[in-house]
Formats: structure tokens, C-alpha cells, sequence
């Protein structure tokens, strides 16, 4: 290993609590030498953080979101960087909304910064209706991101639009799990109880859709796994529907909990809204963890996911979210066994290939330039 830098401090907006992908950067990072601080927030829910090969600590503000909140974290995030930052120490920004605080203590500490994209920021659903919003953001990231030393995103699509707009060239690590070292297999029956959505329950992610749809669909229960800004409506149309007896709400669930839930549905769901250019490029960690439990998904027809699935078939592709060709695909799989059980240990043949394991060798190589 080269010698130099050790200390890494890595910076998000959330409470660390869901936040896999950084989980596994940061022990990748520790495992290979770094001493690693992961910061973010403590929010009024969060529960407490388990037992990691790295440093976590949690910045409490008064205000929980919009402008303020923003304002706040990024004073606390900055103050916080220049007390424990030295020179020769690495900075790590996720996102638009920790870069201001990022950025402005690596420049006056001598410190490299790394800039980690996890989604095209200004062209996310919750900002498509604000554009003043939206320009305040990209004006934030159009002045930082060009001091980054090393950036990353995760897709090929991304990076190469991100590159272009900032004249960075953006490395691609993919949102993956680790590959598990026991032999799994995946037989399934139409009689599988569920279907399961994993994650935010936010904007854009096509749950109203879904839940229009399960009247339609013949069969299976559907589980929504998470938590989120309009989980309330979702609620609200889940118990008008005529399928709210099979429509079922677990909130955030553990590691543990989740893999559990994953290897025990039929198909997992992955859709999000066309018109968001985030969503469109995107290449989500829940499809990749259904792969994993060997579980087919239906997802939306986006270069990403259809890159995959020319060369694994891992799932079913649809093009909008019409409730009445999400229950179509459903349905047509649920009927097709044999289909059913091709595309699961496609799904099993292709985790080899998008496991962590191999991302991580793209980072330890890409981190060695920051030791320099």
C-alpha cells in the first residue's frame, strides 16, 4: 500500500440507519487500511446504530428537513469537519447536501475530497415542481464538485452524463451485496404467498400504481417493506382499496429481517416513475438484493435495467406504470412456472457477476490514488 493519507471521513444527510452501500464503503475502506469516520444525523426516531468496523457519529440539528435543515447540516457538518480534520486527510461528500460543508473544509484544511453521486440530485421527482430549488442545487454542485479529487456514481449511465456536465471523469461503483458464501436456491411455485417492495416509500417509486393494481393481480399478497415521505398516502389508498386485506406495511426492517423477508417473495417490485431523469438512469440496491435472494423483479424498462436483463433475463420489463400492465406482467409470470423458475436461477447466475466483491476491487484500486 502507499503511504500517506489515512484518516477518511465519509458525510451523508441521513441517520446511517438504512444506509447499506455506505456501510460497505466504509468497511471496505477500514478493511484495507483507513481509519474510517462515517457522519451523519440524529434524527428524534433513530434507533441506535449497531456494532461497525469503523467510527459513526450522528450531528443532531434543530430542524428535520427543507432549507433550514439543509443550512443547519451543512454549518454543523463543516464546524464538525474543521475540529477533527488535519491536512492530509480525506473528505468524502455523498450527494449535493453535504458537498457546501465538504468542499469548504477540504479547501481550507489542504484535504482531498471524494464525491460520491448516489443519484442524479437535480432531476429527482421531489424537485421536479421547484424550480428555484432545483437551480440552487445545481448552481451548489456546477461550483464544488469540480474540486473533487476522485468522483464516483453508481451506473455506467450516470457517469457518463455526470462527466460530461462537470468535466469529471465519474467512476462507476455499483449499489451491490456482498455475494454470500453458502449455495442458495431459489425453487418457486405460483403459491408463493407475496410480492415484496423494499426501501423509501417516497415519490416516483409507483406504489400508488401498484396498490391500484393489486385488485387485478391473482393470487399474491404484497409487502411494503420501508418507510418514507408519503408513506401516509400510500396507507390512505392502500386501506381504500378492495385488496387491502393483501396489502401489508412492516416499516424499516433489519439487515437481517429484510434478507429474510427478500428470500421469502415471489417477485420482487422495482418500478419508479419515467419522467424523472434520476429514476431513468438509476440502478437501484433493491433490485440487485432481490438478484441476490434469486428472486425475479418486475422493473421498469430503463438502459440500466435493460443492459442487464439482454444478458441474464433476470426479470420482466415494463415501460410506464399503468396499474393495468403491472397486473399483466404479474399475472402473465405467475402462470408460467417454468418461466418463473429460469429467470430465478438467472438471478443466482448473474449475483456473480454484480457482487460486492467485485466492486470493491474497483475501490481499493481507485482509493490507492488518494494515499498518493
Amino acid at each position: 500500500m502507499s503511504t500517506g493519507p489515512k484518516n477518511i471521513y465519509c458525510c451523508v444527510t441521513n441517520d446511517l440507519v438504512q444506509d447499506q452501500r455506505m456501510f460497505r464503503i466504509c468497511g471496505s475502506l477500514a478493511s484495507y487500511g483507513w481509519r474510517v469516520t462515517l457522519a451523519g444525523r440524529q434524527k428524534s426516531g433513530s434507533p441506535p446504530l449497531s456494532e461497525n468496523p469503523f467510527k459513526c457519529i450522528r450531528l443532531r440539528c434543530i430542524f428535520e428537513k427543507g432549507p433550514l435543515f439543509y443550512l443547519e447540516y451543512n454549518l454543523r457538518l463543516f464546524v464538525w469537519l474543521w475540529r477533527n480534520t488535519t491536512n492530509g486527510d480525506v473528505i468524502y461528500a455523498v450527494d449535493a447536501d453535504t458537498l457546501v460543508a465538504c468542499t469548504l473544509a477540504a479547501r481550507l484544511k489542504g484535504n482531498k475530497m471524494v464525491y460520491d453521486a448516489h443519484e442524479y440530485f437535480t432531476e429527482t421527482p421531489e424537485l421536479a415542481d421547484r424550480p428555484l430549488v432545483r437551480s440552487v442545487w445545481g448552481l451548489v454542485q456546477k461550483m464544488f464538485v469540480p474540486y473533487a479529487s476522485l468522483c464516483f456514481t453508481v451506473s455506467d449511465s450516470l457517469a457518463d452524463i455526470l462527466g460530461q456536465m462537470y468535466h469529471k471523469t465519474f467512476y462507476t461503483i455499483r449499489n451491490v451485496p456482498f455475494l454470500q458464501q453458502e449455495k442458495l436456491t431459489k425453487p418457486v411455485s405460483i403459491n408463493e404467498p407475496y410480492l415484496l417492495y423494499q426501501g423509501m416509500v417516497n415519490e416516483g417509486r409507483g406504489l400508488e400504481a401498484l396498490i391500484y393494481a393489486m385488485p387485478m393481480i391473482d393470487g399474491l399478497s404484497l409487502i411494503i417493506a420501508g418507510d418514507g415521505d408519503i408513506m401516509d398516502r400510500v396507507q390512505r389508498l392502500a386501506s381504500e382499496s378492495p385488496a387491502k386485506d393483501k396489502i401489508i406495511f412492516t416499516g424499516w426492517q433489519t439487515h437481517a429481517q429484510l434478507r429474510a423477508l427478500t428470500r421469502g417473495a415471489a417477485i420482487g417490485i422495482n418500478l419508479l416513475e419515467p419522467a424523472s431523469k434520476s429514476y431513468y438512469y438509476s440502478l437501484a440496491n433493491k433490485y440487485f438484493d432481490y438478484m441476490h435472494a434469486g428472486m425475479p423483479c418486475l422493473c421498469m424498462d430503463f438502459p440500466e435495467y435493460r443492459k442487464i436483463n439482454d444478458k441474464y433475463q433476470t426479470g420482466i420489463l415494463i415501460p410506464d406504470l399503468q396499474p393495468t400492465l403491472i397486473a399483466e406482467a404479474i399475472n402473465s409470470l405467475l402462470k408460467n412456472p417454468q418461466l418463473l423458475q429460469i429467470l430465478c436461477d438467472n438471478c443466482l447466475k448473474a449475483s456473480h457477476e454484480f457482487c460486492w466483491q467485485r466492486e470493491e476491487e474497483k475501490l481499493v484500486i481507485l482509493s490507492d490514488y488518494l494515499m498518493i
